[in-house]
């Protein structure tokens, strides 16, 4: 993930947004695909995160409860919008609506279930490009099933 140079602040706020923005997608893509490998491009070793769960510490347990909560699909797919992203130097904070649908195809109430709410993301600037290190995912309601 390189991270562009500039001595330009509005180029360089430019760029931030755009790197930040990839960063939550690559967290969507990183869910979806079970992809561990792009997951630890998304957060910091030492990140917290409380998903529907008490305080996460450490990219590993994310990892586990995100794959304990995931695992047993057959699939899902997880969209954000209406991102609103403020840099603070080598801070950054975002926040993005998210739905995602899950499928199961065993499941007794069909096989398809929706989530909506958002994502609230506090990140920071490493060697590396931009790292969640603190997530917070705040759920609209519960788990719906899809009608046909």
């Amino acid at each position: 993930m390189a991270q562009h140079q500039t001595s330009d602040p509005a180029v360089r706020e430019l760029l931030d947004h755009q790197e930040i923005r990839n960063v939550i997608s690559r967290y969507c893509w990183a869910l979806d695909k079970n992809d561990r490998e792009l997951f630890s491009k998304v957060f910091a070793p030492d990140a917290t995160a409380h998903l529907g769960s008490p305080l996460l510490e450490g990219i590993d347990a994310i990892w586990k409860r995100i794959r304990d909560a995931l695992g047993h699909l057959d699939g899902s797919q997880h969209i954000t919008g209406s991102q609103e992203i403020n840099v603070n130097g080598d801070t950054a904070t975002s926040r993005a609506y998210l739905f995602a649908q899950h499928i199961r195809k065993a499941a007794k109430n069909g096989p398809h279930y929706v989530v909506a709410g958002e994502y609230l993301d506090e990140l920071v600037r490493t060697p590396d490009g931009w790292r969640i290190v603190a997530a917070h995912v705040s759920l609209l309601g519960e788990a719906t099933p899809m009608k046909s």
